[in-house]
């Protein structure tokens, strides 16, 4: 179970990353606050949380105030929830045409699905010690231990099963927009998939009565039928009503549902997922982020759990909810996709449609619109497109190392990117500031995530030495800053991992006061509070074979939003933002960041 924990601790971690972002009289004033509140109401607080968490066994603290965090936000979910993580090419270059991946991608969905259902899909689970835990023996000795032990086995040789509660959220659903809260559908009994193209909207059964899926040739049939269908673009195309402020979208629904659109509706919430076949090939990685984070706003229906999007020339890329889960159960399902469709890809260019009658079996959706509705989708239009326009995507690739060399030279390649991160901003601003880096708590019963906060007192020292003067150093002496970055980083990740971070805890705690109608405590209405939670710098990291790169919009309006990735001899990285910001000048900052830490960490002098 994720453990609540110690109130003295949270404490202790809030202050120490409150330090680098305050100066003296700030920190003393926030200090005072944090400790009258862990003496006086904050400690009544956490003793109402432990005993609610003792309550409710089956559960974790944080599972009901974090679907609630994500559900009464009111923004729309496209560029402010929404991420999005891109597919590696198929391989062989044959392979990656748009009827061909589309085929081979849906029919690995529906088999990944049909696993998952069966209850054989392998369990997720981290090897600490793979050599002894991943392996057959092991597996085959651990399946034969009753579930309530067989975890405990697992921890024997260092192997921990990862929560998978998130899982069944894949597929057959979509987050419903309500007034003040929104809420999360599933229909597992649902058969057919949900296809858009131009805007417009097809469904069609992938599965039979009986649960078999249809045979892929008639799947590459009905795809075929629809990639050649001229129907033009709707006139007002209904996709824009997801990428909406959800309370205006939820009035909009209901009106929609009054105007005899039930039905229809009922088919796009209930499908197994969305599948967009976009017109256009991919020009290059900046096209392709644009292309899967937000796209043209028509194509897609940003509240299914995820869209599976495949552009003319093949590339493909997932952009998902966030609400329902989090990117380790979206990445397992990417990956196994990427592999099947890979390695067992049930079509080849060889292979010709089925002789079917699609023109029966696919069926286009048709919408009633009335005149208020009309007008909420051209002012949704113009607010998706007035938000799209403002958006920058930037990207670099840094090439002169990478995670081998890191490791080698003994220093944490995610603390190293982070530490590129800190010393960037500090270039290009002068300062040090709010910083989330996400790390995944699934090693416990309904985890979620907990933040890293990369922002330190060492990383503030070791930019300021980096960037103001760097020639009053001694190699010897930058390479000792960086090294004492990746210690307390690392200190850092593992406590996150471990559920031991502070940021969900005083957010359970301020979710308790608020729902017992407690005043507020002056500890909450600190500026320093609000500041730590406007994360300026938002980071996330997911490395796999399958994905080529990934990436989300900023979290606040003067934000950056970052998604990096350390290869084992490369470091890629790109961000997104507004333009309060420069994203391209931060990012050239970041290649100078990680150009210095490479040579000091070479045994080489800054910029020679």
């Amino acid at each position: 179970r994720l453990p609540v924990p110690k109130l003295e601790d949270t404490i202790r971690r809030y202050l120490n990353a409150q330090k680098p972002l305050l100066n003296d009289d700030q920190f003393r004033k926030t200090e005072e606050l944090a400790l009258q509140f862990e003496k006086g109401i904050g400690r009544e607080l956490h003793e109402q949380l432990v005993a609610q968490d003792n309550q409710n066994k089956h559960t974790s603290y944080i599972t009901g105030p974090w679907f609630d965090m994500y559900l009464k936000a009111r923004e729309p979910v496209v560029l402010n929830f929404n991420a999005f993580m891109s597919f590696n090419p198929d391989p062989k270059s044959e392979y990656n045409d748009q009827l061909i991946r589309a085929t081979n991608m849906t029919v690995s969905a529906i088999r990944f699905m049909k696993t998952f259902r069966a209850g054989y899909l392998e369990p997720e689970v981290f090897h600490l010690n793979p050599e002894k835990s991943d392996t057959e023996i092991f597996k085959n000795i651990i399946r034969f231990v009753p579930s309530s032990l067989s975890w405990f086995g697992a921890y024997m040789v260092n192997a921990y099963p990862l929560d998978m509660s998130q899982y069944f959220r894949l597929f057959n659903s979509t987050r419903l927009p309500k007034l003040n809260r929104d809420e999360l559908y599933t229909d597992e009994k649902a058969k057919h998939l949900l296809v858009l193209r131009n805007g417009n909207f097809y469904v069609f059964d992938v599965v039979d009565r009986d649960g078999n899926m249809l045979e892929p040739s008639e799947i590459q049939a009905h795809f075929k039928y629809i990639l050649s269908d001229n129907s033009p673009a709707p006139a007002f195309p209904l996709g824009y009503l997801s990428s909406e402020n959800r309370d205006t979208w939820a009035l909009l629904r209901n009106n929609l549902l009054d105007n005899g659109n039930e039905e229809a509706l009922q088919k796009v919430d209930s499908a197994l997922f969305c599948l967009s076949l976009d017109d256009f090939p991919i020009k290059d990685f900046v096209h392709l982020s644009h292309t899967m984070l937000h796209g043209d706003g028509a194509n897609r229906w940003y509240d299914k759990s995820f869209n599976l999007i495949i552009t003319k020339d093949g590339t493909a890329g997932i952009n998902f909810e966030h609400s329902w889960g989090d990117g380790v159960a979206v990445l397992r399902f990417q990956n196994e996709v990427f592999k099947d469709s890979t390695k067992a890809p049930a079509i080849s260019p060889q292979t010709q449609p089925a002789s079917v009658d699609s023109s029966k079996a696919v069926r286009k959706l048709d919408f009633k619109l009335n005149d208020a509705l009309k007008t909420g989708i051209t002012k949704a239009k113009q607010k998706f497109d007035a938000t799209v326009e403002s958006l920058s995507l930037n990207l670099i690739q840094f090439h002169e190392g990478g995670k081998d060399l890191l490791k080698q030279k003994k220093v944490s390649p995610d603390a190293v990117a982070q530490l590129a991160f800190q010393m960037a901003f500090f270039r290009q601003y002068n300062q040090t500031v709010a910083t989330y880096e996400s790390c995944s708590t699934a090693a416990f019963k309904h985890g979620r995530t907990e933040t890293i906060r990369p922002a330190s007192v060492h990383t503030k020292k070791c930019s300021e030495a980096f960037v103001r003067e760097p020639s009053k150093y001694s190699t010897e002496e930058l390479h000792k800053l960086i090294v004492e970055c990746s210690k307390y980083h690392g200190r850092l990740t593992k406590e996150a991992a471990m559920g031991q971070g502070f940021d969900r805890h005083l957010f359970g705690l301020r979710y308790l006061a608020l729902s017992k109608g407690i005043a507020l405590p002056d500890f909450y209405k600190d500026q320093a509070y609000a500041r730590l939670n406007h994360n300026i710098i938002s980071t996330s990291t997911l490395l796999s074979p399958a994905v080529q790169l990934g990436g989300f919009g900023p979290v606040v309006s003067d934000g950056f939003g970052v998604g990096y990735q350390v290869h084992d001899d490369w470091v890629g990285c790109n961000v997104s933002s507004y333009p309060t910001r420069n994203g391209k000048e931060f990012l050239q900052c970041v290649y100078k960041s990680l150009e210095d830490i490479f040579s000091v960490l070479k045994g080489k002098k800054i910029g020679s």
